[in-house]
C-alpha cells in the first residue's frame, strides 16, 4: 500500500473514502436547483421592476391626453357656440334672417 491509500483504488477511480455517495450527488442537484430558482426569482424580479416602471409611464402619458383631450373638448364647444356661428355668419358672409315678405313655402 502506497502511503495509506486503499488497495482497490486505480489511476483513474476515486479512492474508496473519497467516491462520491448518493446523498453527496442529491445535495449537488438540489444546490444547483436552489441557484438557479434564486436566478430565476432575480430575473422574474428585475423584468417586473421594468414593467412597472413602464405601467407608470404609460398612466402619466394617459393622464396628460386625457388633460389634452378636455380641453380639446372645451375649445370645440367654444368655436362651434350657436352666438359665434350666428356672429360670423353676419360679419363675414353678410347672412341676415329673411323678412316675413321674402318667405317662400313650396309644396311639392
Amino acid at each position: 500500500m502506497a502511503q495509506g491509500r486503499h488497495a482497490s483504488t486505480s489511476a483513474f477511480a476515486w479512492p474508496v473514502r473519497l467516491r462520491p455517495s448518493l446523498a453527496l450527488i442529491g445535495n449537488g442537484v438540489l444546490l444547483a436547483l436552489c441557484l438557479g430558482s434564486a436566478l430565476a426569482v432575480i430575473a422574474t424580479s428585475h423584468l417586473t421592476r421594468d414593467q412597472y416602471a413602464r405601467l407608470q409611464q404609460l398612466e402619466r402619458e394617459h393622464q396628460q391626453l386625457q388633460t389634452e383631450w378636455g380641453q380639446l373638448l372645451l375649445e370645440e364647444g367654444a368655436w362651434s357656440s350657436p352666438a359665434r356661428i350666428e356672429r360670423l355668419a353676419t360679419q363675414r358672409l353678410e347672412m341676415r334672417l329673411p323678412e316675413i315678405d321674402e318667405v317662400e313655402v313650396i309644396r311639392p
